[in-house]
């Protein structure tokens, strides 16, 4: 069996590209589709990476399409650890990470899609946001302060401030996939019991203390809000040209296979090929064989 249809099972069901019905509570942080075998799991990871190297040299040698993988989850969810497991194959001159903090005073004198905007992949490339725009729908509406900081007009800063955003996303989306850049999205879903177990375990390992803050603790006690605030966001930005996909999280080796099946999905999806030289193109090269067979 190829690894494609190995790994269709686990696309599908995580796939949202019509949030009008998603509610969160559908989706089990646990989930595994009934596979039991981490090692197994892990095999098909490494199948998985394997496929991917290959479509991302087709992809740069083609240079026709882009691909924009976008992460958000809470703290401890495994965004660092998927986005290195699944990308580790990947020829780095072809992939750029980017990872979105506090905005700095530059990017709040901004709309709230600058700073993002520059940096999305050429094409040719793949790029990976570490969150990214949609904190603008979640940490700044959990926190309503952040807003404030923005010193937005007035006039602007309506009851409907987050439907408006997420018209606008839904139309930036729009306007990347009409130019050549495919759009994946991965909410990394993990439980809240899960999560305090990471933290403890970043507590308890020295080698691991490095990864906690205290500002993590802080914003587990916003944690309905958070839920409620991606619910809202998946709900209302799930398209057929940018789906979300609201990806399982508390078994890491899920979490890594999950991810990767969907990028080696959209890449597929695109029929990548190499480049086709054209007859002068193929003149020059036996030139050039020519040349270099004459050498000594």
């Amino acid at each position: 069996m190829t690894y494609r249809k190995q790994v269709a099972r686990f696309v599908e069901p995580y796939r949202i590209t019509n949030g009008r019905k998603f509610r969160l509570r559908d989706f089990d942080p646990g989930d595994t589709r009934n596979l039991k075998s981490k090692e197994g799991a892990k095999k098909l990871l490494r199948d998985g990476v394997d496929v991917l190297c290959g479509l991302q040299e087709k992809l740069y040698a083609q240079d026709r399409w882009a691909v924009l993988l976008i992460f958000q989850a809470m703290d401890a969810a495994g965004k660092d650890g998927t986005i290195k497991h699944v990308l580790s194959g990947v020829n780095p001159q072809g992939c750029q990470v980017s990872s979105f903090k506090s905005p700095s005073s530059t990017e709040l004198d901004h709309d709230f899609l600058w700073r993002t905007t520059c940096d999305l992949p050429p094409r040719g490339r793949i790029g990976i946001f570490n969150r990214s725009y949609y904190e603008e729908v979640l940490a700044v509406r959990v926190h309503p302060e952040c807003l404030a900081h923005q010193r937005l007009p007035k006039r602007v800063v309506t009851k409907n401030i987050w439907k408006d955003r997420f018209e606008d996303i839904n139309a930036f989306e729009q306007y990347l996939s009409r130019n050549g850049v495919i759009v994946r999205k991965f909410f990394l879903n993990v439980s809240k019991d899960e999560q305090k177990r990471r933290f403890i375990e970043r507590l308890d390992e020295n080698e691991k203390n490095w990864k906690f803050s205290p500002a993590d603790v802080k914003e587990r006690g916003f944690w309905s809000q958070y839920m409620t605030a991606y619910e809202d966001m998946i709900r209302h930005t799930s398209t057929e040209h940018a789906p979300w996909f609201v990806v399982p999280a508390d078994n890491k080796w899920y979490t890594r296979l999950v991810v990767a099946a969907a990028v080696n999905d959209a890449l597929e999806s695109l029929n990548l090929t190499f480049p086709v030289v054209d007859a002068a193109k193929r003149q020059e090269l036996e030139s050039a064989r020519h040349f270099l067979a004459q050498e000594g």
